[in-house]
């Protein structure tokens, strides 16, 4: 590895890390503000929550390891034109594309991670994930005690409920003023207690409520002793109320979605979706055929119907099957339905095989043609700076969005090829990456010029160009 590889890789890890860091941190703070409404007021447990946080960074850190690299470059190269070392370089010899080989490996190195990562990591934390939601989803929210009021909670028993009367509750520490208890949680014992002050909380699973009482005093009475009944006095009591709150419990399923699935579980799955619509088109095949040999009157099918229907001869036809046409053409035509419909939904579920197959793809190789694109776009606008590297990386960046969505949501609907539909912008920005690799080596990259008036200008002109190349032709 030769002093400018080395020297090229340094200037890159650094911002690279930051801009991974800083995107990551970004995109996980919006996802988990979008699911925040789901996670919290259901009495979860804080290692429940944290599992769904970092069950979001997978998908998150999918995302914006191609974004970084493309900041990257952009920032790297544009840093190294401002300060003259790319004509430094060029002076001693070392032309501008002999700067791409290493980034281009830094690219490469990206896009493998990116790859594996999206194929080994990313499928089994998107299952856990919605296996983890269904769980969340089955939880109720815990119960709310009211001051002053009679609050029934309700005995995970089902024997009887607790009604729970508390003068004064402090929300922050959780401490209660003047408490009444009745208990009806055990058959055929009432018991009140009374008590002047006490402190709440629930147990670890949320499911009991953990009381402790302090100065007071009880009431038990039998329903069969209704004429006895037994006063104890306490300071301090630990009162429990079981089952107030619901378990959370596993909800865990083996299926998966497409976006659950590896490369190769997709491309099992695509096979065998091709094999059912082969299996649906003879079945198809096979049933027009029994239609036109019914209609015909030919064949096995056609003899035990002719026996079971009256022989009818239709005018204008002499000697004709006596086969009622129009039962036939109700047959066919429910069965026709029913095939068509389960075709074209195995035909979806392919598409979106397929769908996800290229994405995987289009996402990783997206680190190579962002630095085709970094490279020469840093060294022609040296004097861009960070808002040229911010407008560049949204416009290639939101293009790319777009382009995925729309095409995603194309072949999924069957209007659209999933190669084609995914790959369009990769195609886009590739042409576009290698004619500006093309032009790198005529350009100076002197910090003089090559801002945004040169943009502008450069635009202005080419306006220009376009009606007189118009007034020529007619001309000519």
């Amino acid at each position: 590895m030769t002093i400018l590889t080395r020297y090229l890789l340094r200037a890159h890890i650094g911002p690279f890390l930051f801009a991974f860091t800083a995107l990551t941190g970004l995109l996980l703070v919006n996802a988990v503000a979008e699911r925040l409404e789901g996670l919290v007021g259901k009495g979860l447990p804080v290692e429940i929550i944290l599992e769904a946080v970092m069950l979001m960074l997978p998908h998150t850190i999918a995302l914006t390891l191609p974004m970084a690299l493309l900041t990257t470059v952009l920032y790297t190269f544009s840093e190294l034109a401002t300060h003259n070392e790319i004509v430094a370089m060029s002076g001693a010899g070392v032309q501008p594309r002999r700067l791409f080989l290493p980034v281009l490996c830094f690219g490469l190195f990206i896009s493998g991670v990116t790859f594996l990562f999206n194929d080994r990591v990313l499928p089994e934390a998107n299952h856990r994930l919605k296996n983890l939601r269904s769980s969340i989803q089955q939880k109720s929210p815990t119960f709310q005690l009211n001051e002053g009021v009679v609050n029934l909670i309700e005995a995970g028993n089902g024997v009887g409920p607790y009604f729970l009367i508390v003068d004064v509750i402090d929300p922050v520490t959780s401490e209660l003023t003047g408490v009444v208890i009745h208990d009806m949680s055990q058959q055929g014992i009432r018991r009140t207690t009374y008590a002047t002050r006490g402190e709440m909380k629930l147990n670890a699973n949320f499911t009991d409520l953990h009381l402790r009482l302090f100065e007071g005093y009880s009431y038990e009475v039998k329903s069969r002793e209704e004429e006895e009944f037994a006063r104890t006095t306490f300071r301090e009591q630990l009162y429990v109320m079981r089952g107030v709150g619901d378990l959370f419990e596993d909800a865990s399923t083996d299926s998966r979605s497409d976006r659950e699935m590896s490369i190769a579980m997709l491309i099992d799955s695509r096979s065998t979706r091709l094999a059912e619509m082969e299996g649906i088109r003879k079945e198809s095949l096979a049933t027009a055929r029994r239609a036109v040999d019914r209609a015909l009157g030919r064949g096995a099918v056609s003899d035990s119907a002719r026996a079971a229907t009256p022989r009818i001869l239709p005018s204008g036809v002499p000697g004709g099957p006596g086969l009622p046409r129009d039962e036939v053409a109700r047959s066919v035509a429910s069965t026709s339905r029913a095939e068509m419909g389960r075709y074209s939904t195995t035909y979806r579920f392919a598409n979106q095989a397929g769908v996800e197959i290229n994405k995987k793809i289009v996402i990783s190789t997206s680190c190579i043609i962002f630095v085709l694109i970094g490279v020469p776009i840093g060294i022609r606008f040296p004097r861009g700076g960070v808002n040229m590297v911010i407008v560049v990386s949204s416009i290639v960046i939101g293009v790319y969005q777009i382009g995925l969505t729309n095409g995603e949501d194309w072949a999924d609907r069957g209007l659209a090829n999933p190669f084609w539909s995914m790959w369009a912008p990769s195609l886009i920005f590739l042409v576009l990456g290698i004619y500006l690799l093309s032009r790198m080596g005529r350009w100076t990259a002197a910090v003089r010029g090559s801002g945004w008036r040169e943009i502008w200008l450069g635009a202005r002109q080419l306006a220009r160009l376009i009606p007189l190349r118009r007034r020529t032709r007619a001309a000519a």
